[in-house]
């Protein structure tokens, strides 16, 4: 089975959400998504994003601009963004500022990409911007004028008019929406905008909110998968057990036992049912039937295992199995 799907070859691309790891400190996680993003760039891949969220347990990074500023001065080729900045807690003329710097750094690299979940708890929430759902409720305004500044159009009249989002690139960032959704897919072909779709974190219809967004959206598509790949099928099943127990332990309150609870049973089901887990071969088979069930050429992996060493193989494996330092 070949590599491509109705657009061309299939891209392979990186979602780090900077886990911490049991043991290792967020300053380890963080320069841990530094070494990856080296070695992804390395290994072929299209792009490498990271998350946002704030004060959540188990996830270091509240701040994309801050660590693609190191990832971009040790890359080379990868493309670089954010997966997403939560633009409900910030005006729009900040974030085009940061990007805008980011892309006069590294020419050609970055990717600007846009959610609106909080990232956090309600009082995470409050402490950034206050009034949360409200900001939501202007999303599609803050859009409007993010854009505006990423492409230098308000209208003559307008208060923004003679200011500039500096420094302004030669070649800006590339604007991408996320969601999970198929009003977030509806907003995103409204804008004009790509659209990226988090298959790892929804029960939605997933193939039929890419195909909404198709109808009139002229973007780039991508969608977003949880894999965990070793070199036997054992081993690959050993490490999503682990890794998703440490995780639900970890959301929790840390207790360590011997035996699971029914609540974590279910949970670790719900989990295994959302990521595809395996051997390079039966990944590459799974990936592929993913990309042409959501007729994209474009799938981003989230990758989070007990540890650094095992997750950077992860990705890997896949590299090897889609022969991605070949292309």
């Amino acid at each position: 089975m070949g590599n491509s799907t109705r657009k061309g070859r299939l891209k392979l691309s990186i979602l780090d959400q900077s886990p911490v790891t049991p043991g290792k400190t967020a300053k380890e996680a963080l320069e841990a998504t530094v070494e990856l993003a080296k070695a992804a760039d390395r290994m072929g891949y299209d792009r490498y994003w990271v998350a946002e969220h704030h004060d959540l347990t188990g996830l270091a990074s509240p701040a994309p601009d801050i660590l693609l500023g190191l990832i971009g001065a040790q890359t080379e080729n990868i493309r670089i963004g954010s997966g997403a900045v939560l633009l409900p807690h910030y005006r729009p003329y900040q974030v085009a500022e940061r990007y805008n710097l980011l892309a006069t750094l590294y020419p050609g690299r970055i990717d600007l990409g846009i959610g609106r979940a909080p990232g956090g708890s309600a009082e995470a929430s409050i402490a950034l911007s206050g009034n949360f759902l409200e900001q939501v409720k202007n999303m599609p305004e803050k859009l409007d004028e993010l854009l505006r500044f990423l492409q230098q159009d308000f209208p003559d009249e307008h208060t923004y008019a003679k200011i500039k989002a500096s420094p302004v690139p030669d070649h800006p960032p590339v604007p991408w929406l996320l969601g999970t959704s198929e009003k977030s897919a509806i907003l995103a072909a409204e804008k004009g905008m790509s659209y990226a779709f988090a298959h790892f974190m929804t029960d939605q219809d997933g193939p039929a909110i890419l195909e909404k967004y198709r109808e009139t959206g002229k973007g780039a598509t991508l969608v977003a998968v949880s894999v965990i790949c070793a070199e036997t099928t054992e081993e690959a099943e050993d490490l999503a057990f682990r890794s998703m127990l440490q995780r639900i332990r970890q959301e929790a309150d840390g207790t360590q036992t011997e035996t699971l609870s029914d609540e974590e049973e279910e949970k670790l089901n719900e989990m295994r049912e959302k990521t595809i887990i395996g051997n390079p071969s039966e990944v590459r088979e799974q990936l592929l039937e993913l990309s042409k069930a959501y007729q994209t050429d474009e799938l981003m992996i989230v990758t989070i295992t007990p540890d650094y060493q095992t997750r950077r193989e992860s990705y890997e494996w896949v590299a090897r199995a889609f022969d991605l330092t070949a292309r």
